[in-house]
């Protein structure tokens, strides 16, 4: 994700902490933007776990399973 699209995520959290609030526009704009945060830190995590091994005291390494 674009480092402008988290910068308008915390712009957005801030303006909606102050008495003005957020606009419907705003407050849809803002459920999407964190949609497509969500999205992208679970396939980011996603990567990581599948290139990640376990390594046993006696030498071998397994990949990890998915568990469904």
């Amino acid at each position: 994700m674009e480092q402008i699209k988290i910068d308008r995520i915390n712009e957005l959290a801030r303006k909606s902490r102050t008495d003005e609030g957020l606009t419907p526009e705003e407050q849809a704009e803002q459920a999407a933007l964190r949609s497509e945060y969500v999205a992208a830190v679970r396939a980011s995590l996603t990567a990581q776990l599948d290139s990640t091994v376990i390594q046993y005291p006696d030498g071998t390494r397994k990949k990890l399973k998915r568990r469904r």
